[in-house]
């Protein structure tokens, strides 16, 4: 038996394959030979079908938007990490430990 080369499906394929697997008018096996997938691979579709199908009708919105950030706080910090910088600079050039030119 000689294996036949990667196959590459296009998504309106994958589509109609997972929405004939959905309606359940034929079975898995009935479908392969039909559309010479295997059975296997459609099972994996309809499920990757069914998991994306509240995503189509935007229930999973609210998920999917940024976390609102609060500039004053990131504000502060940028702040505070300036103060930290400022302060080790000056101690190590004290110490002779950095030399003035960087």
């Amino acid at each position: 038996m000689t294996r036949r080369p990667r196959r590459n499906h296009s998504p309106a394929f994958k589509a109609k394959v997972a929405l004939a697997a959905i309606r359940g008018e034929k079975t898995l096996s009935e479908l392969a030979q039909e559309f010479d997938v295997h059975a296997n691979q459609i099972k994996q579709w309809k499920e990757q079908a069914l998991a994306a199908m509240p995503d189509v009708f935007g229930a999973d919105k609210q998920a999917k938007q940024e976390p609102e950030v609060d500039i004053k706080r990131l504000h502060a910090k940028i702040g505070e990490l300036a103060l930290e910088n400022d302060f080790l600079s000056g101690a190590l050039t004290k110490a002779g430990l950095l030399s003035a030119k960087r």
